[in-house]
């Protein structure tokens, strides 16, 4: 069943070089479980479905899901200004205009007015604060929040900042007492300043005809950690999305509403609406073309420094896939759209 994907990663990824870690999942069964490569090229160590790797944006996911458990808990509204948690923005009035609804779904308005190219030794160490304070002096807004969408990292560097402003302790802390010890995560971790020293894959690009390590200290904003901070394997990933079905840290009704899409009011961008809380829906936006499965993926990807990833479920069909990377894989959306043909093939996708 699973022999075309295999075939296409064993092509794509070398013994000896970096490479990656793939999950299919239907229900509570494992279907695919294959590693490819190496971890670390100076050791040999090679990639098992434990190895851990940074998942880039894979970990907006987890500041929206705690954000959603503070918001369930009463500890902040998603209706709240963000000017509640930040007073000291040069123009305030765009405090006062965008909520922390509009930070999750990206509709903010708010500028990324971080010049990282060329201060790029300060944000190589520059955490969630320094990424968030220049977006603090911006005169005025891209757009009125929610009339569009335009990705924001910053937003989510905020978002880490309102959590711990509401609850008093690091943001790291509280997604692994909230979300990685109920999910049962417990090898997973989140950048907080240091680079993990062992346990964790490093990060490749090959510039130059040799593999080059691009992770903590080669390339910026690793230390930025709402944006792309955490850590975890296809295994432990795969117990999140389980305890997100299983409601272990967040009720039903919000679950649903983070999977479902956010329409604003006032919208008014080019294209549909087609994210929600922290997770993009569809199927257009994630393999660059308009497809009908009949289904509603729910998904995320990840890009940063040498690493790649994507998490890819439907809910309603129990189907989870997940893709872990090393290196920039050639073909990453040949790579995902092989397992939804198999999904596809395999009638998964079918009405029961």
């Amino acid at each position: 069943m699973m022999n075309k994907l295999d075939s296409m990663l064993a092509n794509e990824f070398r013994a000896n070089e970096p490479g990656g870690s793939v999950l299919v999942q239907k229900g509570e069964k494992i279907l695919f479980l294959k590693s490819y490569g190496l971890a670390d090229l100076e050791t040999g160590e090679k990639i098992t479905g434990k190895t851990l790797f940074n998942l880039g944006s894979v970990s907006k996911t987890f500041v929206s899901n705690g954000i959603l458990i503070l918001h369930e808990r009463g500890l902040l509204s998603l209706e709240d200004s963000i000017i509640k948690y930040f007073d000291d923005f040069k123009n305030r009035e765009i405090s006062r205009k965008v909520r922390i609804n509009h930070l999750l779904s990206h509709t903010s308005g708010l500028p990324d007015n971080r010049n990282v190219s060329e201060n790029f030794e300060f944000f190589l160490t520059a955490k969630d604060r320094e990424n968030f304070e220049p977006v603090k002096l911006a005169d005025g807004l891209n757009f009125e929040p929610g009339e569009r969408f335009e990705y924001s990292n910053p937003a989510y560097n905020g978002l880490a900042l309102i959590i711990e402003k509401a609850t008093d302790q690091p943001w790291q802390e509280f997604i692994r007492e909230n979300i990685f010890e109920p999910a049962g995560m417990i090898a997973s971790t989140i950048t907080n300043g240091a680079h993990p020293l062992e346990g964790v894959a490093h990060g490749y690009e090959f510039i130059n005809g040799r593999y080059v390590e691009s992770d903590y200290g080669e390339f910026p904003t690793f230390a930025a950690a709402g944006n792309g901070g955490v850590w975890s394997s296809v295994l432990e990933l795969a117990e999140y999305e389980k305890a997100i079905r299983g409601n272990k840290f967040l009720g039903s009704d919000l679950t649903d509403e983070s999977r479902s899409l956010f329409i604003p009011e006032n919208w008014a961008g080019p294209l549909k609406p087609f994210i929600g809380y922290g997770w993009f829906i569809g199927d257009e936006q994630l393999l660059g073309e308009k497809n009908d499965f009949g289904v509603r993926f729910v998904y995320h990807t990840g890009d940063q420094g040498g690493f790649r990833a994507f998490y890819i479920t439907v809910p309603g069909k129990d189907i989870l896939f997940i893709g872990l990377f090393n290196r920039p894989p050639e073909n990453l959306t040949g790579i995902i759209k092989t397992g939804i043909t198999i999904f596809q093939d395999n009638k998964w996708l079918d009405d029961l």
